[in-house]
């Protein structure tokens, strides 16, 4: 490999690392436009999931109050043909001939009145059911709407939000997707991976104070020379993310106490 073949690789190493590094930049201002929308998106999910599910609940007590109503309805239907065959026993007791007959017609009143006193306890459960329901179906009502305001306010605080940043979230996604064509493929598909599998979506970073911009282990020094010298792409052993020098990233290290070399002592002179 020749010289000048040699530079134009470094060259191309290093232009990557800096469209690698300027597009972590751009995708980083995205989500932090999406962290200033916050929960909203979530919680305005949410809120519609809630009010889907009591409005499914309405429905579904609705039909069932209209079933113990029916029932009701025919169980009182029940007790006045109950209450029929009772008089017209009490009317056949008075021409009875004989104690068999009189027997007989008595428990067919008594198994009638029996039947009115059934249909009467399942009428009064039903009723008090149809009572609870009705409880329910006020409480889910009033819960619906007051989710309705709720979901309301937050949707138009999301719109709002939505709007003010809209015209920067586009200009940013813009550049963003310029920068990814200047970027091969595979070293697109590597960011997007790593970017994805990190918790706060950091694929590139900078060496900060001897150690890894993302995970914050320790770098040995020869991969820290390595990573100024720009000549291949290298990433983090501990954490996986594309590692660049502060140089590169535009990024200025104050040295600290720690940092600065320590004055030697100078040995006072026997006299």
């Amino acid at each position: 490999m020749t010289k000048e073949t040699q530079n134009n690789v470094e060259v191309a190493v290093e232009d990557k690392l800096r469209n690698l590094y300027q597009l972590q930049t751009v995708l980083s201002e995205v989500d932090r436009i999406k962290i200033l929308r916050g929960e909203l998106p979530l919680e305005v999910q949410d809120l519609e999931d809630e009010i889907e599910g009591l409005t499914t609940r309405i429905e579904k007590i609705q039909v069932e109050i209209e079933g113990l109503q029916r029932e009701t309805s025919g169980r009182r239907g029940d007790i006045e043909g109950h209450r029929l065959n009772v008089e017209r026993y009490k009317k056949q007791l008075e021409q009875v001939r004989n104690n068999r007959e009189f027997d007989s017609l008595n428990k067919e009143i008594e198994l009638e009145e029996l039947d009115i006193q059934l249909n009467e306890k399942k009428i009064s459960e039903a009723n008090e059911l149809i009572k609870q329901k009705q409880e329910e179906l006020k409480h889910c009502s009033a819960t619906v709407m007051e989710r309705r305001g709720d979901l309301d306010i937050k949707k138009s605080e999301l719109e709002d939000i939505i709007q003010e940043t809209k015209v920067e979230e586009e200009k940013l996604r813009q550049n963003a997707k310029n920068l990814e064509a200047k970027i091969d493929d595979r070293l697109l598909a590597a960011f997007k991976r790593i970017r994805k599998n990190s918790r706060n979506g950091l694929g590139v970073v900078y060496v900060q104070r001897d150690a890894c911009g993302g995970c914050f282990n320790k770098i040995p020094p020869q991969r820290q020379l390595d990573i100024r010298m720009r000549k291949k792409i290298i990433v983090c052993e501990y954490c996986g993310r594309i590692m660049v020098d502060p140089e590169l990233a535009g990024v200025e290290i104050q040295k600290t106490a720690e940092d600065k070399p320590k004055r030697r002592l100078s040995r006072r002179k026997a006299e």
